[in-house]
């Protein structure tokens, strides 16, 4: 395979870095953009990459990092829905100005391909189950509200600039290895995983039986290379999901019993912005991009416990 020079944006963070980990296992000349708010310089180590420190807030900055890039990864973003619910100035600041300075730095620069990492909050509290890419989208909070608004410019610079070519992902639910239990706003799997290994009780936000789609970092990275690298999926948006829902409540009890250990639940109110259920209807990707969830949830779940298990 001809090696490809590839810049990721939030490199440093839980997926960003599984996806260059991916990157540099197959040959490809990679380098990264992170301002390391979040993202972890632990996650890089090993790997023979150039970082380049910045915000995706100052054109600048990127445009330093896209210059030589065929294949931009977008996944750098400001997370969490709580945390768009307090701040959404900094959530619109980060996820549409700084997905615009990409797009700019990447027709500045003539980049072949752009990949945007979006997320199925951009669907809302959709009564279509499973969700597909044409189900109508009405996003709940301002961090779903800010990735639509960032998939819009993407598709609309694909559009008029007709060198650029860029491709939508909704990714649903993510965890995995490097998936940080210690952030404010970390993610309910590690979050659990961290607290049933120490006995501690864990904190459920509504009454545990609204429903994810839990996906697997190692099937989202295999997505998003297929994204890359495949013709035809120009202009297009793929769900990358596992294609099957479990509830809150099954997910903590299936990692109790990987740790062998008891779970404790506390349950507190639903927060706003939070959506009911989430299910992905993985048809396009399959068709088109050749996806297919290699590692289902439970397979997922121990390697994840596994991994940050032995990081706690």
């Amino acid at each position: 395979m001809t090696q490809v020079k590839a810049l990721v944006t939030g490199g440093a963070g839980f997926i960003g870095s599984n996806l260059v980990n991916a990157l540099v296992e197959r040959g490809d000349d990679v380098r990264v953009l992170d301002n390391f708010s979040t993202g972890n310089r632990a996650n890089l180590e090993g790997f023979d990459v150039e970082v380049v420190e910045g915000e995706l807030r100052s054109y600048e900055r990127v445009h330093a990092a896209v210059r030589g890039a065929e294949v931009v990864y977008h996944l750098g973003a400001l997370g969490s829905v709580p945390r768009s619910v307090q701040d959404p100035l900094t959530s619109n600041a980060v996820n549409v100005e700084g997905t615009l300075n990409v797009l700019l730095a990447a027709r500045d620069e003539s980049v072949r391909r752009v990949i945007f990492s979006s997320s199925t909050s951009v669907y809302g509290s959709t009564r279509e189950l499973p969700t597909s890419e044409s189900t109508p989208l009405d996003p709940i909070s301002p961090y779903g509200v800010a990735k639509l608004a960032a998939e819009r410019y993407c598709i609309s610079f694909g559009r008029v600039y007709e060198s650029l070519e860029t491709v939508v992902l909704r990714y649903f639910n993510v965890f995995g290895p490097r998936q940080s239990p210690s952030s404010q706003y970390a993610a309910a799997v590690p979050l659990f995983i961290a607290a049933i290994d120490q006995g501690e009780p864990i904190t459920i936000y509504g009454d545990g039986e609204q429903s994810r789609d839990f996906t697997y970092v190692g099937n989202v990275v295999d997505a998003t290379l297929r994204a890359a690298d495949t013709s035809g999926a120009s202009g297009r948006t793929f769900n990358v999901a596992a294609g099957s829902p479990a509830s809150v409540n099954h997910v903590a009890e299936t990692i109790g019993v990987i740790l062998g250990k008891p779970v404790e639940k506390r349950y507190e109110p639903a927060r706003p912005g939070d959506i009911r259920d989430s299910w992905g209807d993985i048809s396009a990707a399959r068709d088109l991009l050749g996806y297919e969830p290699r590692i289902d949830l439970a397979a997922g779940l121990e390697l994840t416990a596994e991994a940050i298990v032995a990081r706690v």
